[in-house]
């Protein structure tokens, strides 16, 4: 019996921090500074595992963990220029979407952990705010950010789109999770510092190389099938 192929994209959704902006490797040498300034200590590895796509509340729930106390409130301030500095500094887009936004036919939007002050400063300082304007959505848009699913759902849902319908370009464990929960496809781009194997799944083509999407996105509803995995030119990601 031929296998059912899948129903074509009615929507894409972007993951912004390690899928748009290359902003990941910057945050982990960030990070590794501030907890030794705060007296403890992530390995790259662990930072790349435990931060990489998480919440915010994630995010302080590890290093509460770690700390052994509470963080104390707007513990982050005295730390904040570094993070702007950085960013300032060497934030770049990751290498071929602009080309990739540019071909672009299916409708796109961008939903990201990161809160809108920090995508909207990521994609100006990178150029590519302009394309996502009035098209961006965080976790504080709703009750919970991914993994769960409620932000790809909201996304769909206020884009117009069936989730069964929509595309998820991600690049963290916790986004292609959210995904899955979602009911959409994902495609996983180990092109950054997640390692390709952490992104395989149901419902998951791995693809390493960012120039390559538009032509796996066009398979989807050809010869793409929702449990998928594998994929292009999967190779090895950097783990910095």
């Amino acid at each position: 019996m031929a296998q059912e192929s899948a129903p074509p994209v009615e929507l894409v959704i972007f993951d912004c921090d390690g899928v748009l902006v290359d902003s990941e490797r910057i945050a982990v040498r960030v990070n590794a500074r501030v907890f030794e300034a705060m007296g403890c200590r992530f390995t790259d590895a662990e930072m790349i595992e435990l931060f990489v796509g998480c919440s915010a509340e994630d995010f302080h729930r590890q290093v509460e963990e770690r700390l052994g106390r509470p963080l104390e409130r707007d513990w982050h301030r005295p730390y904040e220029h570094f993070y702007e500095e950085a960013f300032a500094a060497e934030l770049t887009a990751v290498d071929g979407i602009a080309d990739v936004l540019e071909a672009l036919a299916t409708p796109f939007c961008l939903a990201s952990n990161n809160n809108h002050a920090g995508i909207r400063q990521n994609l100006t300082t990178t150029g590519l705010y302009d394309r996502f304007a009035g098209r961006v959505f965080c976790a504080s848009d709703v009750a919970r950010g991914k993994p769960a699913p409620d932000l790809f759902l909201h996304a769909a849902r206020t884009m117009g789109a069936d989730p069964a319908r929509c595309v998820v370009v991600e690049d963290s464990p916790h986004g292609v999770r959210a995904a899955r929960a979602a009911g959409m496809r994902s495609f996983g781009y180990a092109g950054g510092l997640t390692a390709a194997h952490r992104l395989e799944g149901p419902g998951t083509v791995v693809f390493g190389t960012m120039r390559d999407l538009p032509k796996l996105l066009a398979s989807v509803g050809a010869d793409t099938s929702a449990d998928a995995s594998g994929g292009a030119d999967a190779g090895p990601a950097s783990t910095g």
